[in-house]
């Protein structure tokens, strides 16, 4: 989906002949920074043009989809060509290869990956103007703190899906150890009925770093799903806290998972990630909990009150289930379907897309910048030898930041 043309404006420096930034065109006007027809993960017809003090530099020339693929060796075409069309023929594992292609960070694989996700979005394009212009398929994001029983309901709940002939796939996000860097990956153990109907795929990843309970290509990963035909994309996050709600700029419903010992009405007013909630599940309502949980439905359905309304034709639920008995699993789907026939007749659901497709393209601006600043030949070198004086107290770490980011703007 095209993004209109933006202008914003942008300093005059942070550009020049040896900036790099893959698969992006910059071309000298005026003083503003256009971006122009950008599609997501770097596709083509994106262009750029920022100040260069009247001087033309085309930095990086992103070529059409055929060339692109020009570029690749003839095994690679064949690897791109195998996936594509084992994916579209619902083949679970030419899509796991084609997530674990698009996770990888080696610059080779990463070029194909981009071949790759263009000819499924131009697939996905074609399916959904057969569809009426209308979604392909529902995504659901499900948060909530460790121990609330995300993987225990959405094994429950994908099996009744899948029982009424839906295919679901499902996106586990395990967090990465902040020592080690490993993953246990753990998720998909506890959804063992899940993971053997050939009508789901449970793809568990690790966060690898990122922030707000999700992957780097969670993205990606949903728009893969929906190419090989799944008509429902659950993406759990990892166990989250107040303001971890990235999810949330990636799905049409973002559901709150809560056990019944959740806190005060307090604490969910406190709680940043409750803004963000479409419908409030508060699980593990059986046996001795039902009281608890009847009380935290009370205290939820009262704080939800006091905040804002974002939708003209939806106000967040707060719903009593339990995963083990599977009691209000079945009520939760129909209120799922009501949100989501609502939001897309009000045309709601189409805007919240298209906005999501900004803040998509955003975060990958910003990943790239980042990279680009660390790895300029102007900071490179430096960056160590600043970080040892941050950590002898030498310097202060807002100082050692200038310092850096002068080093880069002389650099330009």
């Amino acid at each position: 989906m095209k993004i209109p043309s933006v202008f914003l404006r942008f300093p005059h420096h942070y550009f020049s002949k040896r900036t790099y930034f893959k698969n992006l065109n910059f071309i000298s006007r005026s003083d503003f920074l256009c971006v122009k027809s950008l599609t997501p993960a770097h596709l083509h017809c994106s262009k750029w043009m920022c100040l260069s003090k009247c001087l033309s530099r085309e930095l990086c020339h992103q070529t059409a989809p055929e060339q692109e693929a020009e570029g690749l060796s003839d095994r690679e075409k064949g690897l791109v060509d195998r996936l594509y069309n084992g994916l579209v023929q619902g083949h679970r594992a030419c899509l796991a290869e084609a997530i674990t292609l698009i996770e990888s960070t080696q610059t080779r694989k990463k070029k194909v990956a981009q071949v790759l996700l263009q000819k499924v979005l131009s697939y996905h394009r074609e399916q959904e103007k057969l569809n009426q212009g209308k979604p392909l398929a529902f995504r659901v994001g499900l948060s909530g703190p460790p121990g609330a029983g995300k993987s225990t309901f959405i094994e429950c709940f994908g099996k009744m899906l899948t029982e009424r002939g839906h295919k679901v796939s499902v996106l586990a996000v395990d967090p990465s150890s902040s020592t080690s860097g490993g993953s246990l990956l753990g998720d998909k153990t506890r959804m063992t009925e899940l993971s053997r109907d050939m009508n789901a795929y449970i793809r568990p990843s690790p966060t690898r770093g990122t922030l707000g309970g999700v992957t780097r290509t969670t993205n990606e990963a949903i728009l893969l799903c929906e190419g090989g035909g799944y008509n429902v994309v659950l993406v759990e996050t990892v166990g989250v806290g107040q303001s971890e709600f990235a999810v949330a700029d990636m799905v049409d419903m973002f559901i709150l998972v809560l056990p019944p010992a959740g806190g005060d009405e307090l604490q969910g007013i406190k709680r940043g990630i409750i803004e963000m909630a479409d419908l409030v599940a508060i699980n593990k309502a059986d046996g001795d909990l039902i009281v608890p949980a009847r009380r935290i439905q009370a205290e939820y359905v009262s704080a939800m009150k006091l905040l804002r309304k974002r939708s003209k034709v939806w106000r967040p639920k707060v719903m009593r289930i339990s995963a083990k008995t599977g009691e209000g699993i079945s009520d939760m789907w129909d209120k799922m379907t009501e949100f989501r026939d609502l939001m897309l007749t009000s045309g709601e659901l189409i805007a919240k897309r298209r906005k999501q497709q900004k803040v998509w393209m955003w975060n990958l601006i910003q990943e790239n910048m980042l990279e680009h600043f660390r790895s300029h030949l102007a900071v490179k070198d430096k960056i160590p030898l600043l970080e040892e004086k941050v950590l002898s107290g030498v310097l202060s770490p807002g100082l050692a930041a200038d310092l850096l980011l002068k080093a880069f703007k002389d650099g330009l």
